[in-house]
């Protein structure tokens, strides 16, 4: 024992040894261009967007200082130059064409997302997402020219028929129309809610087709094998595994899809009879929008008028802001793109 020699160890030494090792990031210099460039990014388009909404609100002070926000949004005439004017009847035609158009679009672009990721082949799944994509690239023009030309002249004799057999239901109802004329006036179906309605529908597909399509795409693989495992069929399959993983990017793809059919101009202002007061019926000629209305005064407008849709501008931008963030929060939040447990 007398060789044995016992060096004390201090407990400050061995607490020294106990802590946890400092592990610090070293960046490269691409890594470092890549963060800083897309932080650039972002912050740049969070200040437009500030910037925008700025502009709007600093502009419309005139005109909700002479009406009042209660009246301004209670109102439904529309003239500034004699102080009575307000967005309830262009609001009401704003939400009502987007209804109409997701009514449209929903189906279609569920079913052709389901249709490319899961029952396509590689090769038609490549040429029919291209196809898909591309809509999005159609300028919004054509789709109104092709509306006001093509589609409208087709669909009125299906109004007519819809408006004749269901007119019990509100919306469906025409007024003054004559069942017993052979050679119906068919002005009284058009320019409607209803054309404007499928005509964004057709332009709002894209979109809500791309975001679903990528939330179907990302559902684990283990769950979809073991669902085959089961016994399942590839219906089974999509509606036990499929459906439930991507439900946040439907429900997100819906809502963008909604917030791009609000702010729809060109296509709307082509088709549309545009009147300033609230029409609830969806097939009978008339209606309006906020951005439509903004096409249609702005060239005109000075004074109390600009404002007036300035103000208008204000209330359809936060609007959509409203919508489109609603749908960035449910898709962040959906468990689309979770690794499989499986």
């Amino acid at each position: 024992m007398s060789g044995i020699t016992v060096t004390p160890v201090r407990s400050a030494q061995l607490e020294g040894a106990q802590s946890p090792r400092v592990v610090r990031e070293v960046l490269s210099r691409v890594d470092v261009l890549y963060r800083s460039t897309a932080t650039a990014g972002g912050t740049v388009v969070v200040l437009i967007m500030g910037a925008v909404a700025f502009f709007l609100a600093v502009h419309s002070i005139q005109a909700l200082s002479t009406e009042g926000v209660v009246k301004f949004v209670t109102t439904q005439a529309w003239s500034p130059e004699t102080g009575s004017f307000g967005i309830v009847a262009v609001l009401a035609g704003t939400v009502l064409i987007a209804l109409v158009a997701l009514v449209v679009a929903f189906p279609l672009a569920i079913g052709a997302s389901l249709f490319i990721t899961e029952i396509a082949t590689d090769r038609m799944r490549g040429l029919l997402t291209s196809v898909v994509d591309l809509m999005a690239a159609v300028p919004s023009v054509v789709y109104g020219i092709w509306g006001l030309t093509f589609l409208e002249p087709a669909v009125v004799p299906f109004a007519r028929w819809l408006s004749t057999w269901f007119s019990w239901i509100p919306i469906f109802r025409v007024d003054n129309p004559d069942a017993s004329n052979p050679l119906p006036d068919t002005s009284l179906y058009s320019s409607s809610t209803f054309i404007a309605g499928l005509v964004v529908g057709m332009m709002i597909v894209p979109v809500m087709a791309s975001i679903m399509r990528e939330s179907f795409s990302r559902a684990p693989i283990g769950e979809r094998e073991g669902a085959y495992a089961l016994g399942s069929t590839k219906w089974g399959m999509i509606r036990e595994v499929v459906l439930p993983f991507g439900k946040g990017g439907v429900i997100g793809g819906t809502m963008l899809g909604m917030g791009r059919a609000l702010g729809e101009t060109i296509a709307i202002y082509l088709i549309i009879s545009p009147i300033f007061t609230v029409n609830f019926h969806l097939l009978g000629k008339g209606t309006n929008s906020i951005a439509a209305l903004i096409a249609l005064r702005y060239g005109e407008a000075s004074g109390v008028t600009l404002s007036a849709l300035m103000a208008a501008g204000l209330a359809l931008f936060v609007l959509t802001m409203a919508i489109n963030f609603t749908a960035s929060a449910i898709i962040a939040r959906s468990r689309s793109g979770a690794d499989s447990e499986a």
